[in-house]
């Protein structure tokens, strides 16, 4: 063969081959798919939270967009449906058109083109606006199929769930408004309880929560409340040190004493937390309220606590620790002027301390709520009285709820009260800030650099080359 044919055929050859590879990957492409997200944060992934969530639910997911054919907002929703849809693939997405179906538009209650409305085992909820949060907020809500009051006791001095007009974004450093609505965006529903107005605990409570009351409960009050949890109701109970006295019966019933005084956190200088009063909690005994909860708490001023072992078995309690401090912890009985020391004479006792247990047993049948108040009462002997007891209230105030992993403790404690176990841990981040914020210095030397020094630059290179072209 000729050098010229050989040449030839060499060239057909590679063709060849090349198109080969082009279909193979043509071919690969369509049978397999391959994302990769380099974004901060992984933005445009779900998060672990949400898949943890979608991996409990076993029913199919159908989503249903309201728009007109010529929206532009479809790419966006099929985007973040997809997202879902890779995780769990039995999620359906269909899209209705307003104008063509407004019988269904009517049934689904829609005010304007654009929402989307999701539908879990015949529950639905309606979306404005979609967002990994929204979205798993939607699914954690329509997941559980019962009504959770939340009832936070009032007209103590207790913690506000309300915003006040006066300050900003309505938010009060020391209240538990952002708290409360946390618990809200979970599907659960808050409200206040002040026990002079209404002498009951409502018989749909899911949860109790006395947050610290600063001033004496009446002995009415006192009685309701030490009866409600001897009938089986949930109970959250926070308390700071140096509280008022009037809860000791209620302490007596769960075998629960109060210690006087404030859990010291020694390594307070090397992590430069601020203060010896503010407890950073890093780990955790064995606890359904802390499985797989890895994130550092904050604890300001927290109360350690002793429980009666015999008392608490004779009631039937099965008490589990929820903080504990470290060997090299105490509690100090003294103030907090001056330097903080170890004092054994002066009452102070050395760590580990319990600052935090949970407490559960079977309700007692005798008064066993309604299906409406509890609904897994139809089943006899399944439902479980929950008790948890934390001795700080300050940790999910407004101005440390955000700190840390207050936030998520906070609701995984509720949850967990309130019966929601598969609900725990499951609270998607904010996204990571997409804006670019620069110091004044910078933001001047961007503006002169880009107004005056780049076009001189530019200039003066234009200038110079001509000069050479020139001489040339």
């Amino acid at each position: 063969m000729n050098p010229k044919n050989s040449k030839l055929l060499q060239q057909l050859l590679n063709g060849l081959l090349i198109a080969v590879v082009i279909g193979l990957l043509g071919f690969l492409s369509v049978r397999y798919k391959l994302e990769a997200d380099w974004t901060a944060g992984g933005r445009n992934t779900l998060t672990p939270a949400s898949q943890k969530l979608l991996a409990q639910m076993k029913e199919p997911i159908k989503f249903t967009g309201f728009l007109y054919p010529d929206s532009e907002m479809r790419r966006d929703i099929d985007m973040w449906i997809n997202r879902y849809k890779r995780v769990k693939p039995d999620i359906e997405i269909e899209f209705v058109d307003p104008s063509k179906d407004p019988v269904k538009v009517k049934d689904y209650k829609i005010d304007q083109p654009g929402e989307v409305v999701v539908e879990y085992q015949g529950r639905r909820e309606s979306l404005r606006v979609l967002s990994e949060s929204t979205v798993t907020g939607a699914l954690q809500r329509l997941m559980d199929s019962g009504e959770h009051y939340v009832v936070f006791l009032e007209g103590h001095g207790e913690r506000t769930l309300n915003p006040s007009s006066s300050e900003e974004e309505g938010a009060s450093q020391n209240g538990y408004v952002q708290l409360a609505q946390a618990l809200r965006e979970k599907g659960l529903k808050v409200q206040g309880l002040n026990l002079v107005k209404t002498p009951k605990v409502p018989d749909n409570t899911s949860v109790l929560v006395v947050a610290s009351p600063t001033q004496k409960l009446l002995d009415g009050e006192i009685r309701i409340i030490d009866e409600y949890v001897k009938e089986g109701g949930n109970l959250l109970w926070l308390n700071d040190p140096a509280q008022p006295p009037g809860l000791e019966a209620v302490g007596k019933t769960l075998g629960i004493t109060w210690e006087n005084g404030f859990a010291v956190f020694p390594d307070y200088k090397e992590l430069g937390s601020g203060s010896p009063a503010v407890y950073l909690a890093t780990d955790y005994p064995p606890n359904p309220v802390t499985r797989d909860f890895v994130d550092v708490t904050a604890f300001p001023l927290v109360r350690p606590l002793t429980f009666d072992q015999d008392a608490d078995r004779a009631a039937g309690w099965d008490v589990l620790p929820l903080l504990q401090t470290s060997d090299r912890s105490w509690l100090e009985t003294g103030p907090m002027q001056g330097p903080i020391t170890f004092d054994d004479k002066a009452g102070d006792k050395i760590g580990p301390l319990t600052i935090g247990l949970t407490m559960s047993r079977p309700a007692p049948q005798s008064t066993a709520p309604d299906a409406k108040a509890k609904p897994d009462a139809d089943k006899p002997g399944a439902r479980v009285q929950r008790v948890a007891v934390v001795g700080d209230s300050d940790f999910l105030a407004d101005a440390n709820l955000g700190q840390l992993g207050n936030k998520q403790l906070g609701l995984n404690l509720i949850q967990w009260l309130a019966s929601r176990d598969a609900l725990l841990n499951i609270d998607v981040p904010k996204a990571p800030d997409t804006s670019l914020y620069l110091p004044g210095w910078t933001t001047w030397l961007v503006a002169v650099g880009y107004t005056l020094v780049l076009p001189v630059l530019l200039l003066g290179y234009g200038i110079t080359r001509w000069v050479r072209r020139r001489r040339k």
